[in-house]
């Protein structure tokens, strides 16, 4: 995790800069958020949110933007600092706290009417049994918890591989973790990067899904989408309505997730 740290500090930088996350949209008032996570929640004016490894915080003044009152969490300092530099000139009802997941009841004691994270979070974890219990933790009696997050089962084929998908990682968690090593970012294939290590862990759907059982939350529903967010396979095309789909229907796989889930 040391070792992503660094990676992810350097990336950072790139990716508030690349045309994928389009800072400077933002800055002017576009929405972060995908339909679903909206659609998801729904109304969130005048309730707290808690945004689990949020980057440099778009989607979280996303949120605040659209009412709510929002602490958002990364272990990149980088990320944090450039988190608060944006909110700084936008002046929302946010807040960003520097801190590994795992960590952060030693800086944070207050529980939320949502818990939220989505997009590449999980991978980045070692351990999903104690991130269902993070996320119990901070989530008020009543509170909605909901991930948008890519299927684990997508995540197994060889993204190198353009005409097929070709069988590549194992679909169950290991203790090792798996090791990449790539000059570039996801957003940027010309900005060489110093720190090309990164570890990764990968967690089954249900791993996923038992970790907020036996945290005691209470699953309200599950879905399986045959789109993804983001164009990380080549053998996917975006489509009008801003999602990837496999290109011409060749497979119909699980490709991103979402959960909803409750604490009573």
């Amino acid at each position: 995790m040391k070792v992503n740290l660094k990676r992810w500090n350097e990336t950072s930088q790139i990716h508030a800069q690349s045309k994928e996350y389009d800072l400077e949209g933002f800055m002017k008032g576009r929405n972060s958020l995908y339909s679903l996570e909206e659609e998801a929640l729904g109304d969130v004016s005048g309730k707290t949110l808690l945004h689990l490894q949020c980057q440099f915080g778009m989607d979280t003044l996303s949120w605040a933007r659209l009412g709510a009152e929002v602490t958002g969490v990364d272990y990149s300092d980088v990320a944090i600092d450039l988190a608060n530099s944006i909110n700084k000139e936008l002046k929302l009802p946010a807040k960003f706290i520097c801190s590994n997941i795992y960590d952060l009841p030693e800086v944070l004691d207050e529980q939320f009417d949502i818990v939220f994270t989505s997009y590449g979070v999980l991978t980045w974890l070692p351990d999903i049994k104690k991130w269902g219990e993070i996320v119990a933790r901070y989530l008020k009696l009543g509170g909605v918890f909901f991930i948008a997050e890519f299927h684990p089962f997508s995540m197994i084929f060889d993204e190198e591989h353009k005409s097929d998908l070709v069988y590549k990682y194992p679909y169950f968690h290991t203790k090792i973790p798996m090791h990449f090593q790539s000059e570039y970012t996801y957003t940027d294939s010309e900005k060489l990067v110093d720190n090309v290590d990164a570890y990764e862990w990968q967690h089954s759907f249900a791993d996923i899904i038992n970790s907020l059982l036996q945290a005691g939350l209470t699953i309200q529903e599950v879905k399986e989408y045959p789109f993804t967010c983001f164009g990380h396979f080549p053998f996917v095309e975006k489509c009008d309505d801003g999602y990837w789909r496999i290109k011409n229907n060749e497979y119909e796989i699980p490709l991103m997730f979402s959960i909803k889930a409750t604490r009573k």
